[in-house]
């Protein structure tokens, strides 16, 4: 039993983080054990590469790449640095080299992205002349496609790199990435897309995706913290972030860590291999919440889409356009942090899914993209499932719920005023979207 089981607690912030795999344990103890450099030419050398390139075939088997095509990072946050700030940079100076007529330093991007690729582009655009393009959004956090593609033909040459999140971390919105990524393939743009929530939920196929490079993490999925990769088409060409011994294709130099991608490759294949019946089950106890919190709080406000077809009304297969493990309400009238805290007294930990610097509380910048207000964008709460979920959490969650919404309620929404004008002054400094970034086909 899990030290949360014995304490009778129901942890529900599995997009955070999620509880480590036994079977990866039991590589990543086994690995630790065993001495050697896979840099290194002797016996010890040699079977620590040998570990490390079977794993690397193993990851590469779940994720629908080839292994020549893994480039292993300390996570999500690396991986998406390593291809936004990579491509980028080879891009604009290839055109640079060529003369080309036009700068080559657009960057196209939602304003749903995690701050891991948000940040770079920020940063990219105060250091190094990016300019990010915003494309609009519908009011579920799906892109707009007409708009992707409008964007990426108007100049294409300019453009340096696209990005789009595969599944966002806190609505749940499940990209059409493949169309995505063939609009951006079809100019002849780089497309790069975090997968960071995607892998190990819905089914993630590099190649079939059509991406150029792709962002993936081992905690998300049951492995543990400091390991990840970045997928990187093999024709693609990306300026190294770091420099050293030239490990992993000269992309991505450092001392490779053995242990940690032997346990990635253990979860990475043991989710694979659970991820039909995962997804069923999953969606079923996601379900379950929306209806139970929707019974119990009439007023609270589902945010990110459904499994149905928006043309027929018809129920889809767990995943389709909703992240199977994620829900996703506002609770009007309510601090998010009063909840937060409220839950977490009756056992149950959950997550607004926002920012929060010295007790501020600070509205998520993924609605303020979708045209939330501030207020009701600070009324939030986030749970998430993982593979240690059961159905009594979700019970648990909707029992607690009620006293502890009444209680939020009443609290109200705490120094609001100073709280939105210091969260609005946060947000000058954040990548905003342009005011019309909500499509009006909604």
């Amino acid at each position: 039993m899990s030290p949360a089981a014995s304490r009778n607690r129901a942890y529900l912030d599995h997009a955070s983080t999620t509880a480590i795999r036994p079977v990866a344990l039991e590589a990543f103890t086994s690995g630790s054990l065993a001495l050697g450099n896979q840099s290194s030419l002797h016996q010890s050398g040699r079977g620590a590469k040998l570990r490390v390139e079977t794993a690397r075939d193993a990851l590469a088997s779940t994720l629908g790449a080839h292994a020549s095509e893994i480039v292993f990072t300390s996570g999500g946050t690396e991986s998406d640095n390593l291809a936004l700030k990579g491509l980028y940079w080879a891009r604009r100076d290839r055109a640079r080299a060529a003369g080309a007529d036009v700068e080559c330093n657009r960057i196209v991007l939602t304003g749903l992205e995690h701050h891991a690729i948000l940040d770079t582009a920020t940063w990219l655009e105060a250091h190094e002349g990016a300019h990010l393009d915003f494309v609009p959004v519908h009011a579920d956090g799906m892109v707009d496609l007409e708009a992707w593609r409008a964007t990426l033909e108007r100049d294409p040459d300019s453009i340096a790199v696209a990005t789009l999140m595969w599944a966002n971390n806190e609505i749940g919105t499940v990209q059409p990435i493949a169309a995505v990524a063939a609009a951006a393939r079809g100019v002849g743009v780089p497309f790069h897309t975090d997968a960071v929530q995607a892998f190990g939920a819905v089914p993630v196929d590099f190649s079939a995706s059509g991406a150029t490079t792709m962002a993936v993490t081992g905690h998300k999925i049951g492995a543990p913290v400091g390991v990840g990769a970045l997928v990187v088409r093999r024709d693609a060409t990306l300026t190294p972030v770091q420099h050293g011994g030239g490990q992993e294709r000269d992309i991505r130099s450092g001392t490779i860590p053995a242990a940690l991608i032997e346990a990635f490759a253990a979860a990475a294949t043991e989710a694979h291999d659970r991820l039909a019946e995962e997804r069923e089950r999953l969606g079923s106890l996601r379900d379950r919440l929306i209806v139970g919190v929707r019974d119990l709080i009439p007023e609270a406000r589902l945010t990110g889409p459904e499994d149905i077809d928006p043309r027929t009304g018809e129920r889809l297969p767990a995943g389709t356009r909703r992240s199977p493990n994620n829900v996703h309400f506002i609770f009007p009238g309510c601090e998010g942090d009063s909840i937060l805290f409220g839950l977490d007294m009756a056992g149950v930990e959950s997550s607004t899914g926002s920012a929060c610097s010295a007790g501020v509380p600070r509205p998520s910048h993924v609605l303020l993209a979708l045209g939330i207000d501030e207020i009701l964008a600070r009324s939030v709460q986030r749970f998430s499932l993982g593979h240690t979920s059961t159905a009594e959490d979700v019970e648990q969650v909707l029992t607690a719920l009620p006293e502890v919404h009444a209680s939020a309620l009443r609290a109200g929404m705490a120094g609001h005023t100073s709280t939105i004008k210091t969260a609005n002054s946060h947000a000058q400094t954040m990548p905003r979207p342009r005011p019309d970034h909500v499509s009006s086909k909604d």
